[in-house]
């Protein structure tokens, strides 16, 4: 049986020693341990694979923890197991299409439960991966609390905006804390609105690049989980730079979702420490 542990708290003398303490004396192997101190803020982060031979309950875990932690200590305790995924998109079919194709070959850890889309264009591709496909048009007064009730029912791990063109209200976020990803086409912060290709080539920019990021109430400002860049240059037309931004895009939201789904991510104010 495999557990990972994450623990944030305020930061202490000998945290470390402790917490390794208590899994050993529960039975538990470690198999790999990370952690870091925020020096700005005092505050203790680390997360830990563990192994036992014998059953034993999340809670006992959890009890032994939090006698030997700082009060208001957070502590997460999750069992190893396959997750799952719902994925909001639009019409464009890369970055989604990037996810069916991993999920098809096993790449992804994942159950895909369906795909939430405001249009029908990428159904057909969406069937081809016998996936659930539901259009929610949003031109439907009530869309957003059908996506709501759909995910509800659903109960994924994570919502995907595989570049899902609509932006969400403080109410669909609400329902969903932390478990909404989202590709950005820029390196952010950057150019934001229509066309973020088209100005960044009217502006002569040198890099071009993606960023994933958890979403919160603020547009585009959620904590960023991955980014990447690439170099471009005066010869770049901006359709090309959208080509290649596209394979930016690709590679930095399966990379955060590889991150989410292996439970690596924290999230501390308004930014994330990743292990």
């Amino acid at each position: 049986m495999t557990f990972i542990i994450l623990i944030n708290t305020k930061d202490m003398r000998g945290l470390v020693h402790k917490v390794s303490g208590v899994l050993l004396n529960l039975g538990f192997n470690i198999e790999k341990n990370d952690e870091f101190v925020d020096k700005e803020s005092n505050h203790f982060f680390m997360r830990t694979e563990i192994k036992a031979q014998n059953e034993i309950k999340k809670d006992i875990i959890y009890q032994k923890l939090q006698e030997i932690l700082p009060q208001d200590s957070n502590i997460d305790i999750i069992e190893e197991q396959r997750k799952s995924i719902v994925i909001l998109c639009t019409k464009e079919s890369h970055c989604l299409g990037d996810i069916l194709i991993k999920h098809y070959s096993d790449e992804l850890n994942i159950d895909i439960k369906a795909v939430i889309s405001n249009h029908n264009n990428l159904e057909s591709l969406v069937e081809k991966f016998k996936i659930p496909y539901f259009h929610i048009s949003h031109t439907l007064p009530n869309q957003e609390k059908l996506i709501i009730e759909k995910c509800k029912s659903l109960n994924p791990n994570l919502i995907i905006l595989a570049k899902y063109m609509r932006i969400l209200s403080p109410n669909f976020i609400k329902e969903f804390p932390n478990k909404i990803i989202n590709i950005h086409h820029s390196f952010l912060p950057a150019f934001i609105g229509a066309n973020p290709y088209k100005q960044a080539y009217d502006r002569g920019v040198k890099i071009i690049g993606a960023t994933a990021h958890f979403v919160n109430n603020e547009l585009d400002c959620g904590p960023i989980i991955a980014q990447d860049i690439m170099q471009v240059n005066h010869t770049y037309s901006w359709k090309e730079m959208q080509r290649a931004g596209r394979n930016i895009e690709r590679a930095v939201l399966a990379k955060a979702i590889d991150l989410a789904l292996d439970d690596r991510i924290f999230i501390h104010k308004n930014k994330t420490i990743i292990f």
